[in-house]
């Protein structure tokens, strides 16, 4: 009987294991508006996200580059490749925090954190401050 009890608990913890496993952000994802793909991956101990697809690359013939940086040397790099989220730290329950990410559009970094709300579900919030106040968005896994 206790080989039977040690043996379901095992079982038990192995599959808990897997499963959060397959809540890792780690992978490819777009956004809600599908503008772009994302690459989270790991570096060390902390998760770091770069664009590695844009669903249109080119601006008049030539790769969009990051025109709105508010730092005048880094407006000739490319978006295609960038590193625009930075430095989460796992938090425990599905959750990336204490990181940054960098939005191109407006040229400006906020505070972020991810949070898995599923197997391909994250939830993605920029925020100055708090985190009660900021801008959700919802990414899917694509890959």
């Amino acid at each position: 009987m206790k080989k039977h009890l040690l043996t379901l608990v095992a079982l038990m913890l192995l599959s808990t294991v897997a499963w959060a496993q397959k809540l890792s952000p780690v992978g490819i994802w777009t956004n809600e508006e599908g503008k772009a793909r994302f690459e989270i991956y790991q570096s060390g101990d902390k998760l770091y996200g770069k664009i590695v697809q844009l669903k249109e690359p080119l601006r008049n013939g030539k790769p969009k580059l990051d025109d709105n940086n508010p730092d005048k040397k880094m407006r000739n790099r490319p978006l295609q490749g960038m590193v625009f989220m930075k430095d989460f730290k796992y938090d425990g329950g599905n959750k990336w925090d204490d990181g940054t990410i960098y939005d191109p559009e407006s040229g400006k970094t906020y505070s972020c954190y991810m949070k898995m709300t599923g197997k391909d579900k994250m939830e993605v919030k920029g925020y100055i401050g708090i985190s009660l106040i900021g801008r959700t968005q919802n990414w899917t896994r694509v890959e």
